[in-house]
């Protein structure tokens, strides 16, 4: 019986994530379709991945290579986002892709008011909205809107930010996908013993369970896997702990702290990119350690 036993690797980290979203246009699709909760005519139908990056011209803001970006028939372009550790400046990161997006279309269009909308979509690993009203809330949707009249609205620009430790299905009808595929993310990893049936249920599902089989990684990308994921857990912990000491000690000594780690993830060969995203220092501070 043990020999025919199935792991499972996490579909939350970089190789997963890009495994299952990136390569196959059918379960992006859903994804979009679910997280943005899109219906009838707004459905997202047809996708094409967009291989260029949104590098900015300036050197301090590098760090934007997204996890996923593409596009539809309609030409509403889709930025979908996997972040393992939160960090407050990810949300300025959101915001510089999704504009850089946004912007880059005057390549192509022939007027102003030809540009198409941009969505994006961020899962968060992390719980970042703790304020007591806000505790039961995983869902969070952004859009430009009037202060004093929400339903005016500038159209052009949309974030979704989703905490994936609060979620908790509620088997709804209505939001039976979009449940479906947060409890994808939340509930299939190395520990799972025997995938839950109303997943399995699901044909979308069911396809992205297949390639999170270990048996479907060769050993160089379970290597990568495995590092990526020490990579994640060594930050978390040593910005954990210089976040409380921080705290003891005062604004500039936890500066000083996290400066210190980076230099030590820097010294490990960890990419520039990826300890920005994980410490709120820019590539260009890193470089300069």
């Amino acid at each position: 019986m043990e020999k025919n036993k199935v792991t499972y690797l996490d579909p939350k980290y970089d190789l997963t994530f890009k495994r299952v979203f990136a390569e196959h246009k059918n379960l992006c699709i859903s994804l979009i379709n679910s997280m943005l909760m899109f219906e009838g005519k707004n459905r997202v139908v047809d996708i094409e991945y967009q291989t260029n990056e949104l590098v900015p011209e300036l050197p301090i803001l590098k760090d934007s290579i997204v996890d996923v970006r593409c596009k539809d028939k309609s030409g509403r372009e889709f930025i979908v986002e996997m972040q393992m550790n939160w960090t407050e400046s990810f949300k300025a990161r959101v915001l510089l892709n999704a504009t850089k997006a946004y912007v880059m279309q005057l390549d192509k269009a022939k007027s102003i008011e030809l540009l198409k909308p941009v969505y994006s979509i961020n899962l968060v690993n992390e719980i970042f909205e703790k304020s007591k009203e806000m505790e039961d809330e995983y869902y969070h949707p952004y859009k430009i809107v009037h202060s004093n009249h929400s339903k005016k609205q500038i159209k052009g620009l949309e974030f979704v930010f989703i905490e994936l430790p609060k979620f908790k299905p509620t088997n709804r009808a209505e939001r039976k996908l979009h449940e479906l595929w947060l409890r994808f993310l939340t509930e299939i990893n190395e520990d799972t013993k025997e995938v839950p049936k109303e997943l399995l249920e699901n044909e979308e599902i069911r396809e992205a369970i297949e390639y999170m089989k270990e048996a479907a990684f060769s050993k160089d990308e379970k290597l990568t896997y495995d590092q990526n994921k020490i990579d994640v857990l060594t930050a978390r912990g040593m910005l954990s702990s210089a976040k409380q000491e921080g705290k003891a000690e005062g604004l500039a000594e936890g500066k000083e702290k996290v400066i210190k780690i980076a230099k030590n993830l820097k010294n490990s060969g960890m990419p520039l990119e990826q300890i920005s995203e994980m410490t709120d220092l820019t590539t260009e501070e890193i470089e300069n350690l």
